[in-house]
């Protein structure tokens, strides 16, 4: 009798949890499956029914084998907490917790974990997690049977489930094999399986290429600056954040966000597709070789990039930071973290990107002689609290959402925010403009901005980024591109204007960073024949005024 009472008090428990999972926690999952499969007729009726008993004995079934023994409630209150959170973001940002989600939130820094706290989430946490957690090492029994007893119960509720589950697949076996096939990502709105299953992934992935010793892989082994002229290049990329192309006034936008841009005559590349939708696979995967296709946050860190490459040819690179980090970009070249007013001297309630443009005088007086590439990694548009981007001076657009939480605000005020901070971002590129002019006569001077990704701002019900690329929407993967050339720099606006409507995406950075320094390589010898570009003599700029900014 002691044993059929422990274990039928932890099957309830395990069951009213799961319960408990499947009515508050998974309201993205029903909610999409609806989405996809909307009630119209009585198939879809049955279809709906078959994969709600699907996923619901699906997940009782995982938690009936996870939740064991005397540990089995630890596990079952950390499966509540942890649940709780990813019910949050995925209810109210429309995200999914995929693999580079995973990716996304062990590499967030205290600074960007401080936006996303907010009192919604707080009290999500207590009343879906904390609560139920406790409850749950309150209530479960205190001594075990012995495994033989528990397996012997869970065995018999296993097979019951595992029939119903094979029924719900029966009912309608063709609408199941084209719910796997066509809708692999709705799975991971299952909460909480999908977290899970991604977490697993991605240690499995860390494992899988965690090498000892691992040789870094060279990577354009053939190049060489082939020009050496007097003149040398002067060049400033800004690695932009969270910006939309289609918020750029430069590209058709019909409000005035690019009021300083549109005065210094630069060239905007209106048809450009991001490599990811995250800053972790991003801004790793635009500078390296490797192309979107065949791209790994794991493979990428083994071989070198754009950065060592130029490096390694002889020009001077450094990559001044006001964002997270540099994902693993500038490990081999010299870093300086600028969300410090240590290193940044314009910070208020934080550090401005206008502040990485500190000192660079004192930086390029040191390198007489040498190319230089210079890397302005912004803080941008980055998300949910884009009021918090821009200094006060810069709230054109009114009223603000003045939260994080993008819910609880209007689509007016979430759009205003985050038009002001794309202002802000056309003040730091005109500014990183006007600097270049200072060293129009002595450096063939250029500036080449691309943001990383894009944003969702409420479309679809959607928020943030970081969606998988799959089923990504627009507004995450078009990003925008801005080049301003000095009077000597080797290509002219004149021969890249003709480009500029040309589709293009991160994957073009690579060979356009080493074209832009005259680096010849195999690797980029078909981009250069289709560009047809040829670099003008050092002979023939002055004589070419219209070339001139």
């Amino acid at each position: 009798m002691h044993i059929n009472r422990y274990i039928t008090r932890q099957i309830i428990i395990i069951l009213t949890s799961t319960l408990f999972l499947l009515c508050f926690e998974n309201i993205a999952l029903w909610t999409r499956l609806l989405e996809t499969y909307p009630i119209n007729s009585s198939n879809q009726v049955l279809h709906i029914t078959a994969l709600i008993l699907f996923f619901s004995c699906s997940t009782l079934l995982f938690m009936l084998w996870v939740s064991q023994g005397n540990i089995g409630k630890f596990i079952l209150a950390t499966i509540l907490i942890t649940s709780s959170l990813s019910a949050y973001y995925m209810d109210s940002f429309g995200v999914v917790v995929d693999v580079e989600m995973i990716r996304n939130i062990i590499e967030t820094n205290p600074g960007e974990i401080s936006g996303l706290l907010n009192m919604s989430m707080v009290l999500k946490f207590i009343v879906l997690g904390l609560i139920p957690a406790t409850l749950v090492i309150m209530l479960w029994p205190k001594s075990s049977p012995g495994v033989a007893s528990e397996f012997s119960a869970r065995l018999k509720i296993s097979l019951i489930l595992i029939i119903v589950i094979i029924g719900s697949v029966a009912a309608a076996p063709a609408n199941f094999a084209s719910f796997v096939r066509e809708h692999k990502i709705t799975r991971l709105y299952a909460n909480p399986t999908g977290w899970i299953y991604s977490t697993i992934d991605f240690i499995q992935r860390q494992v899988r290429t965690s090498r000892i010793n691992h040789p870094l892989q060279d990577t354009a082994v053939d190049a060489k600056i082939v020009e050496d002229h007097d003149i040398k290049e002067l060049i400033v990329l800004v690695v932009g954040e969270t910006a939309r192309a289609d918020r750029f006034s430069l590209n058709g936008y019909d409000r005035p966000t690019n009021p300083e841009l549109s005065k210094r005559g630069v060239i905007s590349f209106p048809n450009v597709t991001s490599c990811g939708t995250s800053t972790g696979v991003s801004v790793p995967c635009m500078f390296s070789a490797l192309g979107r296709k065949n791209f790994t946050s794991e493979e990428a860190k083994y071989y070198k990039n754009a950065l060592d490459v130029l490096f390694e040819t002889g020009v001077q690179v450094i990559w001044r930071d006001n964002n997270s980090d540099s994902k693993g970009v500038a490990t081999r070249v010299q870093y300086e973290n600028f969300r410090s007013p240590t290193n940044n001297p314009l910070c208020d309630r934080e550090c401005r990107d206008i502040g990485m443009l500190h000192d660079l005088d004192k930086y390029i007086a040191a390198r007489k002689g040498k190319d230089i590439l210079i890397v302005l990694h912004q803080m941008g548009n980055h998300g949910p609290e884009y009021y918090r981007r821009y200094p006060d001076a810069f709230e054109y657009f009114k009223p603000t959402c003045k939260s994080g939480e993008l819910g609880n605000c209007t689509t007016e005020e979430i759009n205003n925010a985050y038009d002001n901070a794309i202002r802000y971002t056309d003040y730091f590129l005109s500014k990183t403009i006007d600097f270049l002019k200072k060293y129009d006569k002595t450096h063939a001077t250029a500036m080449l901005y691309v943001s990383d990704h894009g944003e969702s701002l409420g479309e679809h019900g959607i928020y943030l980024h970081a969606a998988p690329y799959a089923i990504a929407p627009t507004e995450q993967t078009h990003v925008p591109a801005i080049l301003w050339t000095g009077r000597q720099f080797d290509y002219p606006a004149s021969m890249i204007q003709p480009y500029s409507t040309t589709a293009l995406s991160h994957d073009d950075l690579f060979c356009s960073l080493l074209i832009a320094f005259e680096v010849k390589t195999t690797t980029c010898e078909l981009k250069e024949q289709w560009l047809e570009l040829n670099p003008r003599s050092s002979e023939s700029i002055f004589n070419n005024p219209s070339d001139s900014h």
